[in-house]
């Protein structure tokens, strides 16, 4: 995931084997519609190691600017996540390949900032496409970079050894009907409790930052969704809420790690006449430990949707924090927070 806008799906990396190269290619031309292929890596990932607080960075050398309508990710076991954005190829200097997160000040909402969210892997999904309608499109500047901060988890008892490459499709610029923009809500005021399903909820209201920001209630529709949660959450719930209290299911998730956690929105969902985004995250937790926000053993609550508002909204819980006191719904204890809304101009 907007100074904590697209706070998005979190993962990371820290002191993985291999060089961690990137194969450099020119970009397409602006009316080049072939996949561009870009290989990352390679990476060895140790009998039980968890890798964090790495990032890898391709350069794409496009001088005019790309539309890209799909994006193919193909990694392999034990490369757990991926949140890959696009910024000015000036930003977080310095040689395209695998880097320490922390040595180039690298942060996944001051990436969402400087420039904005391109793709988001589904949790140990080891090929993903995030494909869009004909025409449809997410805008990447000229001379622009591809950043990743990367998650690699390898729970066997032998190496895992990785090459994965990343692939993006652009559309002409004249074949551009719907320009797309970062939707991205968190929970991380997350409390599992032990040897309990649980659901935690935030609620978010769009519409006092639309008003000053438009003037009108806010007004766009919702193309693709995701979901980002480990292995203790059981689904995802994505709904748009009516003033009055009425309530569409947008998109659901019942899939499990390891499962594509995202799609396409068909056909897309009209927004208007709705103000808030509501999302929830279910889980089991059968430890007797109450499971927080995090990496490892912890969980997360993460939602990502592209749009075609001018804005990128984001929000949520946004730092960890208690859940507060649940309510019992049935056998499922429910928390639900408050919710911090910001909204970012997409078309800068």
């Amino acid at each position: 995931m907007r100074a904590a806008s697209v706070i998005t799906l979190v993962a990371t990396l820290a002191a993985c084997g291999g060089t961690g190269e990137v194969v450099t290619r020119d970009a397409p031309g602006e009316d080049d519609t072939s996949p561009r292929t870009y290989p990352f890596g390679p990476f060895t990932i140790a009998p039980g190691e968890e890798v964090v607080n790495r990032c890898v960075q391709i350069t794409l050398h496009n001088d005019t600017e790309m539309f890209v309508n799909s994006v193919e990710l193909t990694t392999g076991p034990g490369f757990h996540h991926s949140n890959w954005f696009y910024v000015p190829d000036t930003d977080f200097f310095g040689a395209d390949g695998a880097f320490d997160c922390d040595a180039r000040n690298f942060t996944e909402p001051s990436a969402a900032i400087f420039g904005g969210v391109l793709f988001a892997q589904s949790t140990q999904d080891p090929h993903e496409t995030q494909a869009f309608p004909p025409g449809v499109a997410v805008r990447v500047p000229a001379r622009s970079k591809l950043v990743a901060q990367i998650h690699l988890l390898n729970p066997t008892d032998e190496p895992i050894q990785l090459a994965p490459t990343i692939a993006l499709t652009p559309l002409p610029k004249a074949a551009v009907t719907t320009q797309l923009a970062a939707v991205s809500f968190e929970d991380q005021a997350l409390g599992l409790p032990p040897q309990r399903a649980s659901r935690f909820t935030v609620d978010c209201d769009l519409e006092p930052a639309a008003l000053r920001l438009t003037g009108a209630e806010p007004s766009f529709h919702l193309y693709y969704a995701l979901a980002h949660y480990h292995v203790l959450g059981t689904g995802l719930t994505f709904e748009a809420v009516k003033a009055d209290g009425t309530a569409t299911t947008i998109f659901s998730t019942a899939n499990h790690i390891g499962d594509t956690l995202g799609g396409p929105i068909t056909p897309a969902f009209d927004f208007t006449g709705y103000t808030r985004m509501r999302v929830s995250c279910d889980y089991f937790n059968p430890t007797t430990d109450t499971v927080k926000w995090g990496v490892g053993t912890q969980e997360m609550c993460v939602f990502l949707a592209f749009s075609d508002s001018p804005y990128d909204w984001a929000g949520g819980a946004t730092m960890p924090d208690a859940p507060g006191d649940p309510t019992l719904d049935g056998d499922v204890m429910a928390y639900q927070h408050a919710c911090a809304v910001f909204a970012n101009d997409a078309r800068r």
